[in-house]
């Protein structure tokens, strides 16, 4: 099975802008609030973004498998989905919510800073979506 990640389709190259643009735009906010506000802020604002990376990639880790299984079962009427990809579906968040429930008791690190740092995914899809719609071949 090839990654996707080795892949050099333009959904491969945008999937691999999504990734790093996650930890850049994560990382940058949480410098620039660390360094003007809050340090504990700004720890929770890298924290969420690292969290958001880590699910992104294991979102595409479970897509491609899910896309290899249905792919190897395109002949069959009815195919089955492995359950270990349900389980990692739904693993991922339930790993996810722990390690934020930890942080923030362990750590006293804000909730909110680190909610608002799992949203450095959706601004990185923003982000690269718009740069494939201004740098569109058509």
């Amino acid at each position: 099975m090839a990654s996707s990640a080795d892949d050099s389709s333009p959904a491969a190259v945008t999937e691999r802008r999504i990734s790093w643009l996650t930890l850049l735009v994560g990382l940058m906010a949480a410098i620039l609030v660390a360094a003007l506000r809050d340090r504990l802020w700004g720890a929770g604002l890298a924290i969420g973004a690292a969290l958001s990376w880590l699910n992104f990639r294991w979102l595409r880790r479970g897509l491609d498998t899910l896309v290899a299984a249905s792919t190897a079962q395109a002949e069959k009427k009815k195919p089955a989905v492995p359950l270990l990809s349900y389980f990692g579906m739904l693993f991922r968040y339930g790993l996810i919510a722990l390690a934020v429930y930890v942080i923030f008791i362990y750590l006293r690190v804000p909730l909110v800073s680190m909610v608002v740092g799992l949203c450095a995914l959706g601004a990185a899809t923003i982000a690269a979506s718009v740069y494939e719609i201004l740098h569109s071949a058509d």
